[in-house]
This record gives C-alpha cells, sequence and structure tokens, in this order.
C-alpha cells in the first residue's frame, strides 16, 4: 500500500465526476449491454465493475506524475536488467487502460473468489512463462525469483477477455472513497512463494494426470478449496484505505473481493495498474490508440464500447505532454 498518493479530495472529486459521467450519458439504461459475469444481479441491475475506460477522471489518475513516480518505485523492485540488457524501462510508462469499480452497499454479486490473473495454463505451456518458471519446474524452486523480469516481456496469454496481453509489473487500485475489511475489498494471500504450490500442485502423484488443478484456457487461475485449500488459510483482508491511496499486488499474487458489501457508503476505484516501458508494452499502445480515439472498449477487454457516442469522454487534447507519451502519442 502506497498512501497518499493523492490528496484526499482529489480522489473524492473523481469519484463524483465519475458518477456523473455514467448517469448522464445513460450507462445502466443502454440497450441489450452484453453484460458480463462482473454484473450484478441487485434489484436495481447495475453492474459493480463498470466497462468504463476513457473518463476524465481515469485519464487524470492515470497520466499523474505522482503516480509516475510511485510505479517507478515499485518497477526498481524488480531485476530488471543483467548481463548488459535491461527487460524494460523502470522510469517509462505505458498506459494500460483499465475499468473502474463501484459497488453499491449490500451487494452479493460480485464473486471475484480467489484467482490468480495473467491466465492459467499459459503458465505450463508458453514457451515465455516456461522459461520464467524454469527454476521453479526444476526442481530449483528455491531459488526461483518471482521479481526476475528476463524473461516475463516473453511470456504471452490465449487471447481471451479474462487474460491481458500487456507486461504489467503490478496490478493496482487508486482508492476513490473509504473503504475496509466488510466494504467488499481486496483480499490476498500476500506469500508471492505460493505461486509454486499452485504450479506444482498437478505433478503431485495423487492428482490424476489430466487436470492442471482448476486452470482453464482462457480464464484466470481459479484457487480451489478442493486443491488449495493450505494457500486459503492465507487469505486475509487488506487494512482500511482512504481516498488517494494505492495498492499494489504482483500478478501472481492470489487475490479476490470480499463475497458482501457490508457496509453503508459505496466502494469505488479505479483498476491502475503498471505497465512498464518494453517492447511489448509498446505493442499494445499501438492497439490501445485507436479505441481510446474512438471511445471503444480497450484490447484486452470484451468489446462493449460503451463511450463511444459518450459525452465529455477524455479527447486527445486531454493528455498532458506525459499523458501522450505514456499512451505512445509522443516519443519519450
Amino acid at each position: 500500500m502506497v498512501r497518499n498518493v493523492f490528496k484526499s479530495s482529489i480522489a473524492q472529486g473523481w469519484f463524483e465526476k465519475l458518477e456523473e459521467y455514467v448517469l448522464e450519458n445513460g450507462f445502466f439504461t443502454q440497450d441489450a449491454p452484453g453484460l458480463d459475469r462482473y454484473f450484478s444481479n441487485l434489484d436495481s441491475g447495475r453492474p459493480q465493475i463498470y466497462g468504463i475506460y476513457w473518463s476524465k477522471p481515469q485519464i487524470e489518475a492515470r497520466q499523474a506524475p505522482a503516480l509516475a513516480d510511485t510505479r517507478s518505485f515499485l518497477n526498481y523492485l524488480w531485476r530488471f536488467k543483467s548481463n548488459g540488457s535491461r527487460y524494460f524501462d523502470p522510469d517509462r510508462e505505458c498506459t494500460y487502460a483499465d475499468r473502474i469499480r463501484m459497488r453499491e452497499p449490500g451487494d452479493i454479486s460480485l464473486e471475484l473468489s480467489p484467482h490468480i490473473d495473467a491466465g492459467s495454463v499459459e503458465r505450463w505451456i508458453d514457451p515465455g512463462y516456461r522459461k520464467y518458471y524454469e527454476r521453479l519446474f526444476c526442481d530449483d524452486w528455491r531459488t526461483f525469483d518471482p521479481f526476475n523480469a528476463v524473461y516475463s516481456p516473453e511470456a504471452e496469454g490465449i487471447d481471451s477477455p479474462a487474460v491481458y496481453q500487456a507486461l504489467r509489473t503490478w496490478q493496482g487500485w487508486t482508492v476513490l472513497t473509504s473503504q475496509g475489511p466488510g466494504d467488499a475489498t481486496l483480499q490476498l494471500v500476500s506469500l508471492i512463494r505460493a505461486i509454486v504450490f499452485v504450479l506444482l500442485c498437478p505433478m503431485l502423484e495423487d492428482v490424476p494426470e489430466e487436470l492442471l488443478c482448476g486452470a482453464e484456457p482462457g480464464r484466470a487461475q481459479s484457487i480451489n478449496r478442493e486443491w488449495h485449500s493450505l494457500l486459503l488459510r492465507g487469505l486475509v483482508n487488506i487494512p482500511r484505505l482512504e481516498p488517494g491511496d494505492t495498492v499494489w499486488w504482483h500478478c501472481d499474487l492470489i487475490h479476490a473481493v470480499e463475497d458482501e458489501h457490508k457496509g453503508t457508503e459505496m466502494s469505488s476505484v479505479i483498476y491502475i495498474g503498471a505497465a512498464p516501458w518494453c517492447e511489448c508494452n509498446l505493442q499494445y499502445l499501438e492497439r490501445q490508440k485507436l479505441p481510446f480515439l474512438e471511445g471503444r472498449s480497450a484490447p484486452d477487454f470484451s468489446a462493449e464500447d460503451y463511450e463511444v457516442c459518450y459525452k465529455n469522454r477524455a479527447q486527445l487534447e486531454d493528455l498532458t505532454p506525459l499523458g501522450r507519451r505514456q499512451m505512445g502519442f509522443e516519443a519519450w
């Protein structure tokens, strides 16, 4: 957790502007919106994770210098160079556009059970992933370094809305409303080496040969009680966060969201991770430019394209010089 990245008043202002943006554009009354599994079955019919990518508050947060400094600091926790090669540049960031969350009090519908993002079966079969996990798979797991980026840019996921194609060193939330345990916030098994157990579990003698213990193509890696009950003993809530705080976690970390929002206020965040400058992320930016200009969904997500005709959507002129570099519209 990195606290006070933004002033509380700024984060609260973003929340108010986001509410206004979705309401004035009729987000909840769209015809046949094709809602995905994250959408709510509340009486209100409202979703809890919104397929919104290009609101002005999201753009302002992503391109803020304070967030750039935070992500640079976090990127330096990785081993990003060796033998004269740099696998990514920790000081230059590529904008990876993601969604927003506004979870209503009383909601029990989100169903984000414990999982690991960045795909599932890929970790065993993709050549880039196999290089990244080589020490683990070669019975040398004690020396496996999850923060060694030497092969991370080479890993490729199956093309699916549930699997991202960019390299993210960290997943992250920028918090817009006060929230803590019981308010439907983040839960973690805060042990990065749990990935060793997840990947070696299918190789144990008592596991049927055809099973990968919850892995399905095109989906996140499920962490379930049938195969991972020991790990789930470590699932804990993050502490209370205030508007302007951020929370970050490694992409191999087991995480979930509380089943029920027992609080009395909306629980809201902007999803903003860290995607440092590297060749695969530059390629992703090329795919993301036109969706931004046209208001379509970001490339890694379902093509819901809600914002094509939205009023007050962020435009190219809303990008600062830093924002244009992060979006690939200007060279660094």
